[in-house]
């Protein structure tokens, strides 16, 4: 028995559709609510769905669990509630840490990019160096604050899962995110600003040193951080804190080119002022060192941004059923 925590979410359910193909007993821990967001299930349903209200009864029945994937978080960069969002994505992630220490069971979080904060400290994953990170926003920061609380049981010989890993999101991108709204990625926002018959808009610079559209992002197509959780589900021995990027950092002029190229139409591109609430807070360029996931033995490729985005739009986006 698997145990996916957001596994209706976007990357959540891309990761139960491969674990359901293998047939693993999954229960996902998530809300639909009242969206389509049911959909990205329609096609693989859970052996049962929790409410994450109900996860504290479920884990005290001491249930068999193998493994803990845990991606439920409150994940908008722009959230502003903090208690919210301290009780989602530290609290709960402790006691999930916790629950598996004592059980014996292997757990698998995700961290993010937005950790990094504008970059100035550079990009190197693991736990060392961990304290000279400055997030930008309440959401990067609590993921950095439960990426401190691992550093700090892990190196203080605090109990520990048989496995445990944490990976720092860069820009993934696929089909199932079709429900964030604001936070949807940014190759489905240019795709429908393509798809309505206008040029896709990127954001002006807010840099005197940077030209127009060359703001770069390490972007990763979701299969490709699917495999790479599968990948430590099939390798017990991988543990440790680890970027999950491409390594290669894109321009969004990239992006937009080869929006236009999988759409079949000109290229063209509109800049627009970048809205004063990003100001400060923009990562103008985000780029996952992934020697530590090699060392540890990960040998899967990446996905080209190009061919990425063609597979986005023609194999989903384009079709009737965009969904996994």
């Amino acid at each position: 028995m698997i145990l996916v925590t957001g596994g209706a979410g976007f990357i959540g359910s891309i990761l139960h559709a491969a674990l359901y193909a293998r047939g693993h007993e999954t229960i996902v821990v998530d809300r639909l609510r009242d969206g389509g967001k049911w959909r990205n299930l329609r096609n693989h349903p859970p052996s049962r769905l929790l409410a994450p209200d109900d996860l504290d009864p479920f884990l005290a029945d001491h249930p068999p669990v193998e493994m803990v994937f845990h991606l439920g978080a409150i994940s908008a960069t722009t959230a502003i509630d903090g208690d919210l969002t301290w009780s989602t994505n530290v609290e709960l992630s402790l006691k999930l840490w916790h629950w598996c220490a004592a059980r014996g069971v292997r757990f698998v979080y995700t961290s993010s990019a937005a950790t990094y904060g504008d970059g100035r400290q550079g990009f190197e994953d693991g736990l060392a160096g961990l304290e000279q990170l400055r997030p930008l926003n309440l959401y990067g920061w609590s993921k950095h604050a439960f990426d401190l609380n691992v550093k700090r049981l892990v190196e203080g010989g605090g109990a520990r899962p048989p496995q445990w890993a944490g990976l720092k999101f860069f820009n993934v991108y696929g089909p199932n995110e079709y429900h964030k709204d604001g936070m949807i990625s940014v190759v489905k926002v240019k795709y429908d600003e393509v798809a309505a018959g206008r040029a896709p808009r990127l954001f002006r610079s807010d840099l005197p040193d940077l030209a127009d559209g060359r703001q770069k992002r390490d972007f990763i197509w979701v299969d490709d951080v699917v495999d790479v959780l599968l990948w430590l589900l099939d390798t017990p021995r991988a543990n440790g804190l680890f970027n999950l990027g491409t390594g290669v950092a894109r321009t969004y002029l990239d992006l937009a080119h080869s929006l236009c190229d999988a759409a079949g139409v000109a290229r063209q591109v509109e800049f627009v002022e970048m809205p004063a609430k990003l100001r400060g807070q923009y990562q103008s360029f985000t780029q996952a060192p992934m020697d530590r996931l090699r060392a540890a033995g990960y040998g899967g490729q990446f996905t080209p941004l190009e061919e990425g985005i063609r597979r986005y739009v023609q194999d989903y986006l384009q079709q009737p059923d965009p969904y996994r």
